[in-house]
């Protein structure tokens, strides 16, 4: 294993957003049996703490390559295109007065099933972010409109949250 790999080369996958979920998951294993620290154990102690640094390493790739949201947002910063979330909150207006009827409809929501349209609705526009991210990312190859749709997912990601705490006052 090379440690200036990155995340896809690691696991000997395509630098896409479109992975294969059951091909990751056997890469993991496969990777997670190579570097297993009691493989090393005849090797001394300092081979079985590099063993453990290769397993932490090939656990973050995992978590990073099997979310949509992670995998995009790596493979901009690969080609260029950091997400910059802290610095850089631009968004097109239309997104923003989206994002502004949502919070008002999450605010007057009173029962679970306003809650749950609503929740609808937001999956709804986070599948076509998705979807939107991976004709960006594999088709066009235009790296930094994707990185602008990925800081979209981020708010759909922490939105789904608000509404998950809403749904738990409002109850039944």
């Amino acid at each position: 294993m090379d440690i200036q790999a990155n995340d896809f080369e690691l696991f000997g996958v395509p630098a896409t957003f479109a992975q294969d979920l059951a091909q990751l998951d056997e890469r993991w294993k496969a990777l997670q049996r190579e570097a297993h620290p009691d493989r090393f154990a005849a090797q001394g102690a300092a081979a079985q703490r590099l063993a453990m640094q290769w397993s932490v390493r090939i656990n973050e790739a995992n978590r990073r390559l099997r979310s949509p949201l992670k995998r995009a947002a790596y493979l901009c910063e690969l080609n260029g295109a950091p997400i910059s979330a802290e610095t850089n909150t631009a968004m097109p207006a239309a997104f923003l007065m989206q994002q502004m009827e949502w919070r008002e409809a999450l605010d007057d929501a009173e029962n679970r099933a306003a809650v749950d349209a609503l929740e609808a609705e937001v999956e709804a526009a986070r599948q076509a972010a998705i979807a939107r991210c991976a004709e960006l990312l594999d088709e066009k190859h235009d790296y930094p409109a994707a990185s602008a749709q990925v800081r979209a997912l981020m708010f759909l990601a922490r939105f789904a949250d608000d509404i998950d705490a809403r749904r738990a006052l409002v109850g039944q």
